[in-house]
């Protein structure tokens, strides 16, 4: 018998966002599936499926991030508006045109595999026009040079990359495995900050 695991979810007129409290999830074991109207997360007896969504997503922007405590998706919607729910009949802006095919991400190797954890981030991050996002300059700018800077690296350097942004809660990204992989990775908030642990 499966059950529903807690979630919560909050929306910008862009994105969805849904935090699924499944602690200590194994990536290799997480089956995501988004589609046009639908999502679905299975992890072994866990399962939540959402549907119908109340407006359109679009399943090749959609992300997931697996951390310790949830897991965090990404939904893109197709047109920007706020939904006010997650599922419901509501009238779907998008109807007349066709919908995208569903998109179904399956982990299946047998160990923690750090750089199938991310890589769907980092695929996700497309260059954007000024018209679609106004900080084009920054973060996309940031992202495109660690994308670069990660397809450019040897195995132990993603390793490091990997593991000391996972460990440390993306407050800390190193490029040193001798160092990264003899040690867990402490978190290092920034100066005036503090971390604390939630869930």
């Amino acid at each position: 018998m499966s059950t529903t695991p807690r979630h919560e979810f909050y929306e910008t007129d862009e994105t969805i966002t849904l935090s699924i409290f499944d602690r200590g999830a194994d990536p290799t074991q997480i089956q995501v599936e988004f589609g046009a109207r639908k999502f679905s997360y299975t992890n072994g007896d866990k399962s939540l499926v959402l549907e119908p969504l109340k407006g359109q997503i679009n399943p090749e922007a959609s992300t997931f991030f697996v951390g310790k405590v949830k897991v965090e998706v990404k939904m893109a919607k197709m047109a920007i508006a706020r939904w006010g729910g997650l599922i419901g009949d509501a009238p779907d802006l998008l109807a007349a045109f066709p919908s995208a095919p569903a998109v179904t991400t399956t982990s299946v190797k047998p160990r923690k595999n750090w750089e199938g954890i991310t890589k769907g981030i980092l695929e996700s991050e497309k260059e954007k026009s000024t018209d679609e996002d106004p900080n084009v300059g920054g973060d996309a700018a940031l992202n495109s040079f660690f994308q670069q800077m990660y397809a450019g690296a040897d195995e132990d350097t993603k390793r490091a990359m990997m593991k000391s942004y996972s460990e440390s809660g993306g407050t800390t990204l190193s490029t040193n495995w001798d160092e990264v992989g003899k040690s867990r990775v402490t978190v290092k908030p920034p100066q005036g900050q503090e971390w604390r642990q939630y869930g």
